[in-house]
C-alpha cells in the first residue's frame, strides 16, 4: 500500500507540474492580459502593467525569455541545492547554503511578510510559472515551480551575498571529517583579480547643464544582470541591471532618483571561538559563567550521480552566535551574519520608488544591505554616499578582523549604527563624490569623511588604484557633461604603474656594464620610458606593462610570505628583481605571441560563442579587441581577462558588466550598454550585438519614455502572446 502511495504522489506531482490548476491558469492569464511588454531594437525588455505586481510577473517573464536557465542558477544556489544540478562537487557549496537557508523558515516569513510584499512575490513566481507552462520545451535543472518563498533566499543581489565568505575548505574540513590542507586561506590561492564596482556622482554645480550626474558601473561576471525597464500605473517606473530572477531594478534610475552599489570594506560578519565540551551525551559550550548547550540539528544535501539522486546527511552544530563552520586550535568557529530577508527584500524594492534624497534615505534605515556601499543623485540636485548599510556596534578592544573569543560576553553586538553614525555624505563641498571599493576617506577629496571619526571596523580596506584614478578625472573639472562623463570613465591612464615603471627604468639606468640584462632589455626600457601610462589596443608598452606586472606582482607576493615584502611595494624591490622579472615578461610575450613588440589588440579580446554560464573560448573564433585592462592596474573601465586551455590570447570573464550615465534634470537623460547584449541565446540578434559598442565604450542611448521608443520597437506583446 504504501509503495501505491509513493507512486501515486510521484505521478501527481509531475501533472502540477506539467499542468497547472483551472484557477491558476486563470490567474496567469489575467496577469498578462494587464501585462505590455516592449521589446527595443536592442531587445531590451520595457515593462509596463496596471500594478506592481503586474509588472513584476511580466519583468521575470521577459527574464525567463532572455536567460532563464541563469534565472534558475541564482534560485539553485540560492536554496542549496546545486549539487542536484552538478553532482557531488557541490556538496558542500550546497550545505553552506542550507545552514543559512531554511526552506520552512522561508516559508514562515513569507507567509508573515506585508501583503503588498507577498502579492509582488506571488507575482513573481506566476511570471516563472507561466513561461514554463508556455514553454514546454525549456527543461529546467532542478526547479520546475517557484514559489513565493524563493524570492526570500535571494533578496541582495550582489554577485555573492554573505553567506559565500564562509570558507569551503574550512567546511569540509570540519563536517566532512577529512583532512584538508590550507583550510584557512582563500578558496582560491591564486591572487584574486580585484572585484567590485565604481561609481560617481556629479552635483550640478561641476555641470554644463547645472543637474546632477550619477555614473552606475558594476564589476561583475559578464551577463550576470539583465538590462531592464519596469513600469506601472502605481508609480514604478525604474530602469537598470536586474540580477537574474530578481523582481526590482538592483542599480539603476527612475525619473527622481538613481542609485550605485559598490562593493564595502565594512566588516558585518564576524566569526567567534567557542569553547565546546562533551558532558554525558550532549555538547555545551561556555558563555560568560554559563555552560549552553549546542544546538544540534541535521542537513540531508541530496546530489546527482550517475544513478539518480543521492543524499549525504550532516550533523550540524550551532550556538547562539550562529552555525558552526570550522575548527581551529581546539576551539570551534561560529559566525554571524545579517539574516533578515524581508527586511533586505522590501529594501531593495522601495527605493526604486523613491522620489528624492529623504526617500530613499528612509529606505536606508532599515540597515538591511550588508555587503555594499551606495552612491545616489536625484532631479533635486543632491548627490550622496552611504557608506555599508548594516554595521553592528562592537567593543573596539577586539581586532575584529580575527575571530573573537565567543565565550565572553563583551565580543556581542550591541545593536547597529545608525545612518549618522557611520561615513556618510550629502552634497559635498567638492561638488563630487565616488567610489571604487576603496575606503571612503577620499570619496569626496577634501570633503571626505575623516577616518579618525569612526571606529575601525567600519572599513577594512585600502586605497586603490583605481580609487586614486578616480580622484584623477573628478577633482577640478566643473563643467561635465552626460559624454564627458562617460570618458571619465574610460579614462586610460593606468596609476598602478605610476612609480613601478620609474622604478624599472632607474634600475636598468643604475644596472652595471656588465650585467647581461642592461643590453637584453635596451629597446623594451625605451618604449616604458616614453609611455605615458596609458592602455590602448594598439600599445606595445601596455602589453610589456601588464605581463611584467603580473609577474613581479606574482614574484613578490611568493617571497611575501617569508620576507613581508608585498606586491604594494613592488617600487622599493631589489633592482635585479625588477629587471628579471621584466625579462622573464618580454620572453613569455616573444614565446607566447612571437614577439615581445606585440600589440595589447593581439593579447586582450572579448569572445562570446554561446550562453553557458561558464564559457569557453577559442582564438580560432572571432573576437574583439578590448583596449582597457583589469582593474588591478587601476583601469576604471574593468576587464578581467587570462589564457585558458587551448589558447594564446586572453579573453575576459568579468569586468565591466554594465555601464550607464544618467542626467537629472526636468526629464532624465541616460546612456548605458551592457557587455555582449540582452540575449542569451545565440541565434538572437541580441546575442552580441552591443559587443563593439562594449569594447570601445560607445554608449548607446537609452529609451526610458514611452515616446521615445516609437521607431525602436522591435517587438510590444503580452507574456504569453
Amino acid at each position: 500500500m504504501k509503495k501505491i502511495l509513493f507512486v501515486l504522489l510521484i505521478a501527481s506531482s509531475c501533472l502540477a507540474t506539467a499542468a497547472p490548476e483551472k484557477n491558476e491558469l486563470a490567474r496567469w492569464e489575467r496577469r498578462a492580459r494587464n501585462v505590455t511588454i516592449v521589446r527595443d531594437d536592442w531587445g531590451i525588455a520595457h515593462v509596463f502593467g496596471k500594478t506592481d505586481a503586474d509588472t513584476v510577473f511580466g519583468a521575470m517573464y521577459a527574464q525567463a525569455e532572455d536567460d532563464f536557465n541563469r534565472v534558475e542558477t541564482n534560485y539553485i544556489n540560492a536554496i542549496g541545492r546545486l549539487a542536484e544540478a552538478e553532482g557531488e562537487s557541490k556538496i558542500y557549496q550546497d550545505l553552506r547554503m542550507k545552514l543559512f537557508i531554511d526552506p520552512d523558515a522561508m516559508k514562515s516569513q513569507y507567509t508573515s511578510s506585508p501583503e503588498w510584499l507577498k502579492s509582488l512575490m506571488g507575482a513573481f513566481a506566476d511570471g516563472l510559472n507561466y513561461y514554463l507552462f508556455k514553454h514546454a520545451e525549456v527543461k529546467p535543472r532542478v526547479i520546475e515551480r517557484f514559489e513565493p518563498w524563493m524570492a526570500l533566499t535571494f533578496t541582495e543581489g550582489s554577485i555573492g551575498g554573505d553567506i559565500e565568505r564562509v570558507n569551503l575548505k574550512q567546511l569540509e574540513a570540519f563536517y566532512g571529517k577529512t583532512q584538508v590542507s590550507d583550510a584557512f586561506l582563500p578558496d582560491n590561492a591564486e591572487p584574486a583579480e580585484p572585484t567590485g564596482s565604481n561609481g560617481m556622482a556629479i552635483a550640478p554645480s561641476n555641470t554644463l547643464s547645472h543637474h546632477a550626474l550619477l555614473l552606475i558601473n558594476p564589476h561583475t561576471s559578464f551577463f550576470f544582470r539583465s538590462e531592464l525597464q519596469m513600469v506601472s500605473d502605481e508609480g514604478l517606473n525604474a530602469y537598470g541591471a536586474a540580477t537574474w530572477g530578481q523582481f526590482f531594478i538592483y542599480q539603476g534610475f527612475n525619473e527622481h532618483t538613481g542609485w550605485m552599489h559598490t562593493s564595502s570594506g565594512v566588516d558585518a560578519i564576524d566569526e567567534y571561538l567557542e569553547t565546546v565540551e562533551k558532558k554525558g551525551d550532549r555538547l555545551y559550550y561556555k558563555y560568560g559563567n554559563e555552560e549552553r548547550p549546542v544546538v544540534v540539528t541535521e542537513i540531508a544535501v541530496p546530489y546527482k550521480t550517475d544513478h539518480g539522486l543521492a543524499t549525504r546527511k550532516f550533523t550540524i552544530y550551532r550556538t547562539h552566535h550562529g552555525p558552526i563552520i570550522g575548527e581551529i586550535g581546539g576551539k570551534w568557529i561560529s559566525i554571524r551574519l545579517l539574516q533578515e530577508p524581508v527586511k533586505q527584500l522590501i529594501q531593495s524594492y522601495t527605493r526604486t520608488k523613491t522620489k528624492d534624497y529623504q526617500s530613499f534615505r528612509r529606505t536606508m534605515e532599515l540597515q538591511a544591505n550588508s555587503s555594499n556601499n551606495t552612491i545616489f543623485a536625484d532631479s533635486a540636485g543632491d548627490i550622496a554616499y552611504f557608506h555599508g548599510n548594516f554595521i553592528p556596534k562592537r567593543d573596539t578592544g577586539f581586532d575584529w578582523t580575527k575571530p573573537v573569543d565567543g565565550s565572553n560576553p563583551a565580543t556581542e553586538w550591541h545593536g547597529v549604527l545608525s545612518l549618522d553614525e557611520t561615513p556618510h555624505l550629502l552634497n559635498p563641498k567638492s561638488g563630487w563624490l565616488y567610489n571604487c571599493n576603496n575606503w571612503p576617506w577620499s570619496a569626496a577629496g577634501p570633503s571626505s569623511p575623516k577616518r579618525e571619526d569612526y571606529p575601525a571596523y567600519v572599513e577594512t580596506g585600502g586605497e586603490s588604484a583605481r580609487g586614486l584614478h578616480a580622484i584623477r578625472v573628478l577633482q577640478g573639472t566643473r563643467d561635465f557633461t552626460l559624454d564627458s562623463l562617460i570618458a571619465a570613465a574610460y579614462d586610460s591612464y593606468l596609476t598602478w604603474f605610476e612609480k613601478p615603471i620609474p622604478a624599472l627604468v632607474k634600475a636598468w639606468e643604475n644596472a652595471a656594464d656588465d650585467n647581461p640584462l642592461k643590453a637584453r632589455l635596451a629597446d623594451e626600457i625605451e618604449v616604458l620610458r616614453k609611455w605615458d601610462l596609458r592602455w590602448s589596443s594598439s600599445s606595445v608598452a601596455t602589453s610589456l606593462a601588464v605581463f611584467w606586472g603580473e609577474g613581479v606582482q606574482r614574484r613578490l607576493d611568493i617571497d611575501a610570505r617569508k620576507t613581508g615584502l608585498t606586491a604594494d611595494t613592488v617600487s622599493a624591490a631589489a633592482p635585479q628583481q625588477l629587471l628579471e622579472s621584466f625579462a622573464a615578461a618580454s620572453d613569455r610575450l616573444a614565446t607566447e605571441f612571437g614577439s615581445w613588440k606585440t600589440p595589447w589588440s593581439e593579447i586582450n579580446r572579448y569572445q562570446r560563442l554561446n550562453g553557458d554560464i561558464v564559457q569557453r573560448f577559442a582564438d580560432s573564433q572571432p573576437s574583439i579587441p578590448v583596449g582597457f585592462t583589469s582593474s588591478r592596474w587601476g583601469s576604471l573601465a574593468s576587464f578581467a581577462a587570462r589564457a585558458y586551455p587551448g589558447t594564446k590570447r586572453w579573453y575576459g570573464t568579468s569586468g565591466n558588466s554594465f555601464v550607464a550615465v544618467v542626467e537629472f534634470g526636468d526629464r532624465v537623460r541616460a546612456k548605458a550598454v551592457t557587455a555582449g547584449g540582452e540575449s542569451s541565446h545565440p541565434s538572437s540578434p541580441h546575442f552580441n550585438d552591443e559587443a563593439t559598442r562594449y569594447s570601445t565604450g560607445n554608449l548607446r542611448e537609452v529609451y526610458f519614455y514611452r515616446p521615445q521608443l516609437a521607431g525602436h520597437t522591435e517587438r510590444e506583446y503580452h507574456p504569453g502572446g
